[in-house]
């Protein structure tokens, strides 16, 4: 793609970077085909080819975005299967995420934009003031159909049944390996996982230990994922900025092997922290935190965990868009799952997303929910006897439109190798926590 970027635009390194992400676009236009909301919409303009000339006039001219630019660019989950499909190497990654700090920089958005998300900014970021929000949401739910706004449904329908307490395992300590010390990890926590599920740490804890992982827990926040992908540079880069400062500090005193993350939306934005925080006076920590930054699956496929017999349960595997598109891992969840006994199904068109997408969800629900009841409906034809998946978000927007019980991978991989049965198959409340062996 030609551009026409100044002199003086270009001694901007975000500039820069952006001009060189836009002339590596040939046009070809493949990644329509992976585009969940050009499948949707059909819309080119909702699409990543159309978003890009969007993106790149809006930059190239300095000029105030107009709501149109601003409708589609919104409208964009940050699935990354373009990126996956294109065949030049386009980062769009770095590309939108330029185009929404500009945005959030220069334009004026409507007064129930504006509150919606800085309410939606200060609150998920906070494991305590989001239980707050969630408890407070359950109460309301009732006068759901008095609520003008589709997003504010959106949001009480998020809140779940049973909402747990907080797990002590989340506090900063540390969980000694069983056995051969094998891996000295420290675990990213969450932040919105903390409020909505907590055997997902719980069950992590339990089986990087099992198998020989020295596991540290550090005191720490969100990792600036959710607000990042608003626009909102500075409040990501305060909260990433402590988390990076607490992984520095532990990897410089006693050594870390990684740092394990089992959110996989946290993961892609942490193993971007390099870019994200070049120029930056955290930039040479923050590269060396991205640098030890793994899923889950990354880590327990170096432990080698033991094979296992046939577990009798046919296990539908969802593939997170971070997971899949965002880290380019695709197979070891399903190979980790099918190790220790597992019959694993995977689903049509998996390289979609499920509509979940941090807080897509919640500021656009209309074509979310279209998502939702596409990955539902072919997760649903496999007839499996559960869900797995790796990521929260599309737990939570899966679980909430099929019976099917739905539960992060670390959770069956734990069961099948001495762990508790979960609790969503069990049926158990999502309450009270089960003790980690020391």
């Amino acid at each position: 793609m030609q551009t026409h970027f100044t002199e003086t635009q270009l001694l901007d390194p975000q500039v820069k970077r952006t001009n060189d992400i836009l002339r590596s676009c040939i046009h070809c236009g493949f990644c329509t085909a992976t585009c969940p909301t050009y499948q949707v919409l059909g819309d080119e303009l909702d699409s990543p080819r159309g978003r890009i000339y969007l993106i790149k006039d809006m930059l190239e001219n300095q000029r105030t975005p107009d709501e149109k630019t601003v409708k589609h660019i919104d409208r964009c989950l940050s699935c990354l299967a373009c990126m996956t499909t294109c065949p030049s190497g386009v980062n769009y990654m770095h590309l939108v995420d330029h185009a929404r700090a500009y945005i959030e920089q220069t334009y004026q958005r409507s007064t129930p934009d504006r509150v919606l998300r800085w309410v939606l900014a200060r609150v998920l970021p906070y494991p305590n003031r989001f239980r707050l929000a969630l408890l407070g949401a359950k109460i309301a739910r009732p006068l759901r159909h008095l609520m003008p706004d589709p997003r504010l449904k959106a949001m009480l329908d998020m809140a779940p049944r049973q909402i747990p307490a907080p797990s002590p395992n989340d506090d900063a300590q540390i969980f000694p390996a069983q056995g051969q010390l094998k891996l000295r990890v420290a675990l990213m926590t969450g932040c919105a996982q903390r409020a909505l599920n907590t055997d997902i740490n719980d069950a992590t804890i339990r089986l990087l230990t099992r198998h020989g992982a020295e596991v540290v827990v550090l005191k720490q926040g969100c990792c600036g994922a959710l607000t990042h992908h608003m626009g909102k540079v500075g409040e990501s880069h305060r909260t990433a900025a402590v988390n990076i400062e607490a992984f520095a500090a532990e990897d410089s005193a006693r050594g870390l092997d990684a740092v394990v993350i089992n959110t996989s939306g946290c993961g892609t934005t942490v193993k971007d922290y390099g870019h994200m925080f070049a120029g930056d006076p955290l930039e040479e920590k923050a590269a060396r935190v991205a640098q030890l930054a793994r899923d889950v699956s990354e880590v327990l496929m170096e432990l080698d965990l033991p094979k296992r017999p046939d577990q009798g349960l046919r296990v539908a595997y969802h593939a997170a868009c971070s997971l899949q598109h965002g880290q380019q891992i695709k197979t070891y969840p399903k190979d980790l799952l099918r190790r220790v006994g597992y019959k694993v199904l995977e689903p049509e068109n998996s390289h979609l997303c499920c509509g979940s997408a941090g807080t897509y969800n919640l500021m656009q629900p209309e074509i979310s929910g279209q998502l939702k009841a596409r990955k539902i409906e072919t997760l649903e034809a496999k007839t499996p006897d559960v869900i797995s998946a790796g990521n929260l978000g599309c737990m939570m927007q899966i679980g909430s439109g099929t019976a099917i019980p739905i539960m992060h991978t670390v959770e069956l991989l734990d069961w099948a190798t001495g762990g508790p049965e979960p609790r969503a198959l069990s049926g158990q409340p999502a309450a009270g926590h089960v003790p980690i062996l020391r």
